[in-house]
């Protein structure tokens, strides 16, 4: 009995991880999508214009490979990994949260891809809604883009989303630092997208 309880201990502590993790990586993309643009400075060259491009083609960032597409989030647990390690922290959780959250922008390139593309096993991972599925990632993608941030579970964006957290938090920032969202070009009424956007979508 104290084994099973053991278990099932640790079964909600790891998915509370992931959970943290998907909420993290959720903040991070909303972080991304309503400030950050090409003209941001020192960060808008490696993660504005790369945005910019993944909303007005969805499906290009599918072309990326791992590191690619990674390599921001990664740097990110990597200093929480060291963090933990020089603090004598680094326990299993500490670990799966660095594993997750530096993988949360590939579990959204397969949300992005074709069953084909992903395979079976990411294809029954997504069918047994133990990673995100295109379905529900696609909302993400409906203008005004507002919705759906977290990018690794179907379990949080519903909640979030039913608590209007993104636009709460967007109204706070607004009416206490200043801060206002930026327009995506990328949703009609918006303003017109950037010359080099329009380059691209003829080059294919």
């Amino acid at each position: 009995m104290n084994d099973l309880i053991s278990l099932l201990s640790i079964l909600l502590q790891a998915i509370g991880v992931i959970l943290l993790a998907d909420f993290i990586a959720g903040i991070i993309h909303w972080a991304e999508d309503a400030y950050i643009r090409e003209n941001t400075p020192l960060i808008g060259k490696w993660i504005g214009i790369p945005n910019t491009i993944h909303h007005h083609l969805p499906r290009r960032m599918t072309k990326n490979g791992w590191f690619k597409s990674n390599w921001d989030q990664l740097m990110a647990m990597s200093v929480v990994v060291v963090i933990a390690a020089l603090l004598g922290r680094l326990t299993w959780h500490v670990w799966l949260f660095a594993i997750v959250g530096g993988n949360a922008n590939e579990v959204h390139k397969w949300s992005h891809r074709t069953r084909k593309e992903n395979g079976r096993l990411i294809s029954w991972l997504q069918d047994m809604r133990l990673l995100q599925t295109p379905h529900h990632h696609a909302i993400h993608h409906t203008n005004p883009k507002e919705v759906h941030y977290c990018p690794v579970t179907n379990a949080l964006n519903p909640v979030l989303d039913r608590l209007n957290f993104w636009a709460g938090v967007e109204w706070l920032l607004e009416h206490t630092l200043g801060l206002k969202r930026q327009p995506d070009t990328s949703v009609p009424g918006q303003g017109l997208p950037p010359e080099w956007i329009k380059e691209m979508r003829r080059a294919g």
